[in-house]
């Protein structure tokens, strides 16, 4: 009885061998509707809808230095002021000499009037910390004394860039102003003291201006002054 229990185990096992051979024969077939697996960088892979097309942005073609010159004014090409002027304008695509000159002659008039008026509210966002303090303690003492001051520019010619340097991501700008100009300061009884309204004074001052080019404040400040010999 048991031989045959064991025949029938032989029988049952060679019965489910060859399905699972016939099993594998047929999986194992292409029919030639199977996805064919396709490498996801190629541009067949997957089907184009063109209504489904999302553009991805394109990171900006990092500027070479030599494109960079290319639109430096050409009165600076060459000269010592090309390099500091390469470098800022690399971080800075929008700057160029002529509009910053723009800029700092009118920021020249305006801390000369705001200088004579005593406005420390309106000097301050255009000057650096040293500079404001020093001009600052100059319109306090005027004004322990109980002195005004009044100035008048009556020309100021076109500025014109001294020198441009950059220092650890810290750039550094001369401008020399040329100007004439009427000073005069009157005591607390408003008797002048100093200056002449007959007399013109032409004064020629390089300012220096600084912006930190890491930085996202597109303002520059003035950082030095000095008085030079026409």
């Amino acid at each position: 009885m048991e031989g045959f229990q064991f025949i029938d185990i032989i029988i049952l096992a060679m019965a489910a061998g060859f399905i699972v051979l016939r099993l594998v024969a047929v999986l194992g077939r292409r029919t030639g509707h199977e996805p064919t697996a396709r490498d996801p960088r190629t541009d067949d892979a997957y089907p184009r809808n063109p209504d489904n097309v999302v553009p991805m942005p394109m990171p900006p073609a990092r500027r070479t230095r030599e494109s960079v010159l290319l639109d430096i004014e050409p009165a600076y090409q060459g000269t010592a002021m090309e390099a500091g002027l390469v470098q800022i304008k690399m971080a800075e695509p929008s700057f160029s000499a002529s509009g910053f000159l723009e800029g700092a002659a009118k920021a020249f008039e305006m801390i000369v009037a705001a200088y004579a008026k005593h406005d420390t509210d309106a000097l301050r966002p255009l000057l650096s910390a040293d500079v404001y303090a020093r001009f600052a303690a100059a319109i306090q003492e005027r004004e322990e004394r109980g002195e005004t001051m009044e100035t008048e520019l009556v020309v100021l010619k076109p500025p014109k860039l001294e020198g441009v340097e950059v220092r650890d991501n810290r750039a550094f700008v001369d401008v020399r102003f040329q100007s004439e100009q009427v000073n005069i300061v009157k005591d607390k009884d408003g008797k002048v003291i100093d200056g002449d309204r007959e007399h013109v004074d032409s004064v020629t001052d390089v300012w220096t201006f600084a912006r930190d080019l890491a930085s996202g404040d597109p303002n520059w400040a003035l950082v030095a002054t000095r008085s030079v010999e026409a």
